[in-house]
């Protein structure tokens, strides 16, 4: 697991598979290394980070990608006008604790037949997860789980 600082190799390859040629968005930026795997294939990129600390080596990291528009700021406030995305990356922390609640505004910023992406989480995890039963249980989504190594998985949905 990341901790949330950073995208591991594999993961970053997954999301430039993804975001081939879609308009996306990142909720989370961290430190630019999933959105620099995205921008690497996508025709556009809006990516939030809500820490300035986090957003200022993100920037210097993204610098000169003409298709990048990084934003420091609450994805809730800045990303909805700007969507629907045919490709999120669900990358932020704070929805994780309700997602039920909080999920809701990320899938409305989802196109339909978008793609969504939910990385760090454990292979075949059976314990208490609301991450994994929003993602599983939503009724507007379609979703399997990936390895992205032996130790490490993602969700991968698509809106219906």
């Amino acid at each position: 697991m990341t901790g949330g600082g950073t995208s591991i190799p594999e993961v970053q390859q997954l999301l430039a598979v993804l975001a081939a040629g879609k308009r996306c968005a990142e909720l989370g930026t961290a430190f630019g290394e999933g959105a620099a795997a995205i921008a690497s294939t996508a025709e556009s990129l809006v990516t939030v980070e809500v820490e300035t600390d986090r957003a200022a080596i993100a920037r210097k990291r993204l610098e000169g990608l003409a298709n990048v528009e990084l934003v420091e700021g609450d994805w809730k406030d800045v990303l909805p006008a700007r969507g629907p995305f045919e490709f999120l990356f669900l990358d932020a922390g704070g929805w994780k604790h309700d997602p039920w609640g909080a999920g809701q505004p990320a899938l409305d910023l989802l196109a339909q037949g978008g793609l969504l992406l939910k990385d760090d989480l454990t292979p075949g995890f059976t314990g208490p997860d609301p991450v994994r039963d929003w993602l599983f249980g939503h009724p507007d989504l379609v979703a399997t789980e990936i390895l992205t190594t032996p130790e490490t998985a993602a969700i991968l949905a698509t809106r219906r």
